[in-house]
């Protein structure tokens, strides 16, 4: 198969459109995390405020998710985006005057973020929805190959940036970097059509039933979806809360942009493969990918350098795309579309509800043991959960749709 068939799903004009609004707002979004990370790091030099102002905007995002996908099963998917981008540019902005002003205090960015995890809460199920409405089933696998590939594309570029505008200038100024990019964002989704979709028209409570009848009734779904509340908190509390810590007292946090840049390289590569390769047991390959995460976190505790760290990093991408490509296909592929966006709000929370838990907690496990010992502990029981999951039998079987079928 050549390039021109593997891209060939890019003759829709509004997958075009969505991937390039899905572009623009991950570049931004990659920025955001990093800047955010030192803007607290700034204020006050310690583990626990970051983890806080993290788990600040984790705890409205899974508290908000349910409603989210509610919203994104009734209203249109594309609308929901764009009030939803509208209020994350606005948060951002209002974050990076008060950063690049000097006037920033630990207080102000907990009320920001929370605000910007509640309007995130409801991007995520929407977002689900948009290419299963765009293609034919059939299709779906490489549109989501595509699609995950901009998203990598702009991480990596995203975490180059964040490298220079952190090691540079100043937080502030990426965090305004994430605002505009949320602006081109809505103006891009503004342009996107999606067709007609039947539309739930009960009770919000039956809604929400209907969803969870769903999402229990597929045992590959729930099985990962508890894996991931392990893996989740996990990853957050080892990499993305400690992670910088390790890195702003070892190899600077220039370096730390250039792990960022690496780990979505790595994803750039995962996005690339998975357009090459179709695997028939989607979720099966992507909990193997998940294996990835294990040596960046035998880097943080053994080597914390730029080149080690970088290119565990690049592993982690790679792994975390194939799973991410190949999970969105499975949903995408064998729920409901009018009740897709509510099984993954469901996927989403019970995935992320533990992640505010591992920001809060990880700070004060590291000062109670060490940062090693943290990220040894978190190698442990990751590995454990991902073997556990791989032998549930509706993980390991489920196949993707294929041309026959």
């Amino acid at each position: 198969m050549s390039w021109r068939e593997d891209l060939a799903v890019l003759r829709h004009r509004d997958v075009r459109i969505f991937v390039s609004a899905r572009f623009v707002a991950v570049l931004g979004s990659s920025i955001a995390p990093i800047a955010l990370v030192f803007a607290v790091l700034d204020v006050s030099d310690s583990a626990t405020a970051v983890g806080i102002v993290l788990a600040a905007r984790s705890i409205p995002n899974v508290v908000f998710l349910l409603i989210g996908g509610v919203i994104a099963d009734r209203l249109p998917r594309h609308l929901v985006l764009i009030v939803a981008n509208s209020l994350s540019a606005l948060t951002q902005a209002l974050a990076a005057i008060l950063v690049l002003s000097g006037h920033a205090q630990i207080w102000q960015l907990v009320v920001i973020e929370a605000v910007n995890g509640a309007a995130a809460a409801f991007v995520m199920p929407a977002m689900v929805g948009i290419l299963p409405a765009l293609v034919e089933p059939i299709e779906l696998p490489q549109a989501n190959a595509v699609s995950g590939f901009a998203r990598s594309a702009a991480l990596v570029g995203g975490g180059a940036v964040a490298g220079v505008i952190v090691g540079f200038t100043s937080p502030g100024v990426g965090l305004a970097v994430d605002a505009a990019t949320f602006a081109l964002a809505v103006v891009l989704l503004l342009r996107l059509t999606l067709p007609p979709v039947e539309r739930a028209t009960t009770s919000v409570l039956r809604d929400l039933r209907d969803g969870w009848t769903e999402f229990a009734s597929r045992q590959w779904v729930w099985s990962v979806v508890a894996a991931f509340s392990v893996l989740n908190l996990v990853f957050v509390a080892c990499y993305s809360t400690l992670g910088p810590v390790i890195a702003d007292d070892t190899f600077g946090r220039a370096g730390w942009g250039v792990v960022s840049a690496c780990f979505g390289a790595g994803l750039v590569a995962g996005g690339i493969l998975m357009i090459r390769v179709q695997p028939r047991y989607p979720v099966r390959i992507g909990m193997i990918g998940m294996l990835s995460g294990l040596p960046v976190f035998a880097a943080l505790a053994f080597a914390p350098t730029t080149i080690t760290v970088a290119a565990a990093a690049f592993v982690v991408g790679l792994g975390f795309e194939i799973f991410g490509i190949g999970w969105e296909t499975a949903l995408g592929q064998h729920v409901p579309l009018d009740k897709l966006s509510r099984v993954a709000s469901y996927d989403m929370l019970g995935s992320f509800v533990t992640s505010p838990l591992g920001q809060i907690l990880v700070g004060y496990a590291a000062a109670a043991t060490s940062a090693k010992a943290v990220q040894l502990y978190g190698a442990g029981v990751y590995l454990v959960v991902i073997v556990l999951t791989l032998m549930v039998p509706a993980v390991w079987r489920l196949q993707r749709y294929a041309a026959s079928d």
